[in-house]
C-alpha cells in the first residue's frame, strides 16, 4: 500500500505540473494588463511601464515563468498584485467558508442522493421511481444561481426564517454560522444529490440482478438486510466515488453560489482575481483545486481496499 501511494504522488506531479503551464500560459495569453487596472484610467503610460518592471511583467513569458517555478520550488506562490500579500496567505484567509460549504453542501448531496437512489431501485418501474427520476433530471438541469436565486427568495425575503446573504465563522455562535451556510449548502448540493442519486439506483439496479441476491433471500433473510449488507455494500464503489468526486466539484465549482450568497470564499476571491487580473493568486487558487483532485482521487483509490477485500495494491 505504502508503495502505491508513493507511485500515485509522485505520478501527480507532472499533473500537477501540466495544470501549472497550462494556466500560466493561458493567462498570459487573455487581453487586459493587471497594471493598467490597478492604477485606473488616470494612469499615465510612463506610470504603467515603470509598475510593469516592479513585477516583472515586462520580462519575456519563459523567464516570467521559471521565476515562478523557482518560486513554487521553495513552496512560495508568489504575492498578489493587488492584495500585496503572499498569495498562500490570501488563500488561506479565504479557505475556511469553502472548506465548509463544500462538507455541508456534499452532506446535503449524499443525504438526497443515496436514499433517493435505493429507493428508485426498490421501486423500479413504480410511480416513486419514475418521480424521484424526474425530480433528479430537474435538479441536473436547473443553474445553480437560479436555485440560489430562487432560494433567497423563498426562505429569506418571503417566509424570512434564514438569512439571506454573509457569512459568519464559528466563533460567532454555531447557528449565526449554521443559519447562514443551509440556503448556498442546498444550492450547491441539489445538483450532485440529483446526479449522486441515477448513480446510486443504476449501481442498485445492477447488483439487484446477481444470483448471490437471489441466494441471500432465498436463504430467509430479511429484505433490509438483504439490500444494505449485500445489494449496497456490493454498489458502494461506485457510489464513493461519485461522492469523493462530488466534493472536488464543489470544491472548485462553489465560484456562483458564493458570489450569490456573499460568501467571502476561495470560488469569490478566484472570480475578484480573474477580473482584476491578479495572475498569482489566479494561478495558485487552480492550482490548490488541481490539488484537491488528485488527493481526493488518491484518497478514493486506498478507500476501494477497505470497501472490497478483493481489491489488492501490488
Amino acid at each position: 500500500m505504502t508503495a502505491y501511494i508513493l507511485r500515485r504522488l509522485i505520478m501527480a506531479v507532472p499533473v500537477m505540473l501540466i495544470v501549472a503551464v497550462t494556466t500560466f500560459l493561458l493567462l498570459h495569453m487573455t487581453p487586459g494588463d493587471p497594471v493598467a487596472v490597478l492604477l485606473g484610467p488616470d494612469a499615465t503610460t510612463e506610470q504603467i511601464e515603470q509598475l510593469r518592471d516592479q513585477l516583472g511583467l515586462n520580462d519575456p513569458v519563459h523567464v516570467q515563468l521559471a521565476r515562478w517555478f523557482t518560486g513554487l520550488l521553495r513552496g512560495d506562490l508568489g504575492q498578489s498584485i493587488f492584495l500585496n500579500k503572499p498569495v498562500t496567505e490570501a488563500i488561506l484567509e479565504r479557505l475556511a467558508p469553502t472548506l465548509e460549504l463544500s462538507i455541508l453542501a456534499s452532506l446535503v448531496a449524499i443525504l438526497i442522493g443515496v436514499p433517493t437512489g435505493i429507493l428508485a431501485a426498490i421501486r423500479q418501474g413504480r410511480l416513486l421511481d419514475f418521480g424521484s427520476m424526474l425530480v433528479a433530471m430537474v435538479g441536473i438541469s436547473m443553474p445553480t444561481f437560479w436555485l440560489g436565486l430562487n432560494l433567497i427568495f423563498i426562505f429569506a425575503v418571503s417566509l424570512r426564517w434564514l438569512p439571506p446573504q454573509g457569512y459568519q465563522p464559528f466563533q460567532d455562535g454555531l447557528w449565526e454560522n449554521l443559519s447562514r451556510m443551509i440556503l448556498p449548502a442546498v444550492t450547491l448540493g441539489a445538483g450532485q444529490g440529483a446526479f449522486l442519486a441515477r448513480m446510486t439506483r443504476s449501481v442498485m439496479l445492477d447488483v439487484l440482478s446477481e444470483d448471490f441476491v437471489r441466494t441471500a433471500r432465498a436463504k430467509g433473510l430479511s429484505e433490509p438486510r438483504v439490500l444494505l449488507a449485500h445489494v449496497l455494500r456490493n454498489g458502494l464503489i461506485p457510489v464513493v466515488t461519485v461522492v469523493g468526486l462530488t466534493f472536488a466539484i464543489l470544491m472548485g465549482g462553489a465560484v456562483v453560489t458564493e458570489q450569490v450568497f456573499n460568501i467571502p470564499g476561495v470560488g469569490r476571491l478566484l472570480i475578484q482575481a480573474v477580473l482584476r487580473r491578479d495572475f498569482p493568486l489566479v494561478q495558485g487558487i487552480v492550482l490548490l483545486i488541481a490539488l484537491v483532485y488528485v488527493l481526493i482521487n488518491l484518497g478514493i483509490d486506498i478507500l476501494y481496499a477497505f470497501l472490497d477485500p478483493r481489491i489488492r495494491y501490488a
